[in-house]
């Protein structure tokens, strides 16, 4: 597994996972030193970028805050060497997701995992009944503990902890369905509903029971369409007091763009087809939004000039990687922006 070292001091190193992160950015909330940040979730969740979840400055001063609330143990404290894993760390103190003997080993948990953190084994009983034995394994390393198998359960055989109980809202008419948020969510809590002619849905909508809070969704949306709140820190853990405070009833982590677009004009066909499906410039116009692409003298992100694609102010991206999606000539793509 790769490992950055985010600082060293004494015997003590703080140690940033890239596999483990799922860019949530909780623990940008409580860095003391903004040593941590976050940004471009989106691209990085789609493959469109070279780079980490986190970007990380040279201000660390290890006191470990950040590997105490991560929920994932994406970062961790290590003293002589050794992670460091008691009550003082919610990673630690979340209770484990467990199988009793009620599992019948249908796989459908295994199925539905979002992070495909379980694994069953099915074989024929041996004992002359028409019965199935086996096994269900779940991975805790990586399990983002989200409930999904406890609630798919036909058994209730799964018992799952969350990190975190918490709200999520979405603001409907700032939202445009990019699906940057059902792209990053790590645990599906989050879709775009299926409509019947002439029925009115929300554009994306939340499965409550799924959500783990965290955040990514609302760091990762290019149009602060989404607000998430942590309301509760649910596992027992030393000192959680401290942790409320910088976490409970506030907004969720405030994205840097961390990334910049870059443009091959010999590529471009001038289509216009990541113009429109822009969520920033989308937002600007509903017209623009429908694809009236040359209503709109001016837009705020991108537009096609002379027969190519300009970008007309790289700091309006929310860095969600649609354009480069849409591109049918991959003549717009993102890069990694180094970050001061």
């Amino acid at each position: 597994m790769n490992e950055i070292v985010v600082q060293t001091k004494d015997n003590k190193q703080v140690v940033y996972l890239p596999e483990k992160c799922i860019g949530c950015g909780t623990c940008t909330m409580v860095c003391p030193k903004d040593t941590l940040i976050i940004g471009s979730v989106g691209p990085v969740a789609r493959g469109l970028i070279n780079k980490e979840y986190l970007d990380i400055r040279d201000t660390c001063i290890t006191c470990g805050m950040c590997t105490k609330v991560c929920p994932t143990g994406a970062l961790e404290m290590r003293e002589d060497g050794k992670p460091v894993c008691d009550e003082n760390f919610l990673c630690s103190s979340l209770a484990p997701t467990t199988v009793n003997d009620n599992c019948v080993h249908c796989g459908v948990c295994e199925q539905i995992c979002p992070q495909g953190a379980i694994e069953t084994r099915q074989w024929l009983a041996n004992d002359g009944s028409a019965r199935i034995d086996g096994e269900t394994i779940i991975d805790q390393e990586t399990c983002v503990h989200c409930g999904w198998c406890s609630e798919v359960c036909p058994t209730n055989a799964i018992t799952v902890q969350k990190p975190f109980e918490g709200t999520w809202e979405r603001a409907e008419d700032v939202c445009q369905a990019c699906r940057t948020c059902v792209d990053v969510c790590p645990c599906n809590a989050l879709f775009n509903p299926e409509w019947a002619p002439g029925e009115r849905v929300d554009k994306v909508a939340q499965r409550p029971d799924a959500c783990i809070y965290c955040g990514a969704c609302a760091v990762s949306c290019p149009v602060n369409a989404i607000d998430v709140q942590k309301t509760a820190i649910v596992p027992d853990m030393n000192k959680k007091a401290v942790f409320e405070k910088k976490l409970l009833n506030k907004p969720s982590a405030t994205p840097v763009l961390t990334s910049v677009l870059v443009t091959d004009e010999d590529a471009c066909l001038g289509c216009g087809n990541c113009v429109i499906m822009c969520p920033v410039n989308a937002k600007s116009s509903k017209d623009l939004a429908a694809g009236s692409l040359n209503d709109l003298d001016e837009k705020p992100l991108l537009e096609v000039r002379n027969g190519t694609v300009k970008v007309v102010d790289q700091e309006a991206c929310g860095s969600c990687g649609a354009c480069a999606l849409i591109c049918p000539v991959s003549a717009i793509w993102l890069e990694k922006r180094e970050v001061e």
